[in-house]
């Protein structure tokens, strides 16, 4: 169902829409006419509530749950609030204040990736998600040794001297000359430069004709790098903490949902994938529910906001997971500050 234009709804209606979902938002419990009455922020009487009320959820954005009278808002209400009615409410000094000390403490970038991810879940009262920016050092050689007949390791050392490794397979009865005659050609192309780098450059010279490599060399160093590539793109590198935030006391009460959610947040590739896709937004992106196919089942919303370095390039992502009563007001601009910030720290 598509969401209604909020210039749609008669005034009254906005007004009694926005009190229901403020009120759920800030309890987590549906919201009943006697208590929007009781209230005195709204002119009419229960009866008069209640038939706007009905109104609203025949719209397909309020629900009334089997356990209750009060009303909660659907997806779709909550798509319509983000969008066209909540006020947005920028972080406050002790929040601003909080993020830029966390974030300039000394110490390598994935420490303070980490104390992002952690600082958010504090801030938020959900989960804190950072996704680290990919990894590429500078590279200085690139090793292939035979281990077994049939069987070599590939090595790769970095500028900064970080090492690893990756097994490879070989074409029976390959000889030792082949792996060094490779050795020596990956680490002429490697040096100095990415694995990104060295692999368009070496490819380049393979499909020229331009390698200077015979074509049991050529397959060794084709599948070798291969290896190392595709490893990297199936490698999400994630921060998640701050689930246990996700158990306070309105979980008691919808706790299969929470325990769908803590699943979710095992399977970190789908995670990384839906953060792949706030990458290229322009500002803070919120995914509500089933809107996105991993929280479908949890219902569970998404605020997460790319953050880029000094030339303006995306590096990774940074957000929060957690119910769908989530403050949207409070979360999104926490998160988009934090992102602003932890771009400046990345340089």
């Amino acid at each position: 169902m598509p969401t209604p234009p909020v210039t749609e709804l008669t005034s009254r209606a906005r007004d009694i829409f926005r009190l229901v979902v403020e009120g759920y938002l800030s309890s987590g419990l549906p919201v009943g006419s006697k208590t929007l009455a009781g209230r005195g922020q709204v002119n009419l009487s229960p009866a008069s509530i209640r038939s706007v009320l009905a109104e609203l959820e025949s719209l397909g954005l309020l629900a009334a749950p089997h356990t209750s009278a009060g009303r909660m808002p659907t997806e779709l209400g909550l798509r319509l609030f983000v969008d066209g009615m909540m006020q947005v409410a920028e972080p406050t000094a002790e929040e601003r204040a909080a993020i830029e000390s966390r974030l300039s403490r000394p110490g390598p970038i994935e420490q303070a990736l980490e104390a992002t991810s952690l600082l958010l879940s504090d801030l938020s009262a959900a989960a804190g998600v950072v996704m680290v920016p990919s990894r590429e050092p500078r590279l200085t050689q690139m090793n292939i040794v035979s281990l077994a007949p049939g069987k070599a390791l590939a090595i790769i050392v970095g500028e900064d001297g970080h090492i690893e490794n990756r097994l490879l397979d070989l074409p029976p009865g390959l000889p030792v000359t082949i792996l060094e005659q490779a050795t020596n050609y990956i680490t002429a192309h490697l040096r100095g430069r990415t694995l990104a780098e060295a692999v368009r450059i070496i490819g380049h010279d393979i499909v020229s004709g331009r390698s200077a490599l015979d074509a049991a060399s050529r397959d060794l160093v084709e599948r070798g790098l291969a290896v190392w590539t595709e490893d990297a793109a199936q490698r999400p590198v994630l921060i998640v903490r701050g689930q246990a935030n996700l158990l306070d006391e309105t979980a008691l009460g919808d706790l299969e949902r929470v325990r769908q959610l803590l699943d979710d947040l095992e399977n970190k590739q789908s995670i990384a994938e839906l953060l792949e896709s706030a990458r290229e937004a322009d500002a803070t992106r919120i995914f509500i529910g089933s809107e996105n196919r991993l929280f479908a089942l949890s219902g569970s919303s998404v605020i997460a906001s790319p953050y880029r370095d000094r030339d303006g390039k995306v590096v990774g992502v940074v957000g929060v997971i957690g119910p769908t009563r989530l403050n949207y007001a409070r979360v999104v601009p926490m998160v988009d500050f934090t992102a602003q910030s932890l771009g400046k720290l990345i340089g």
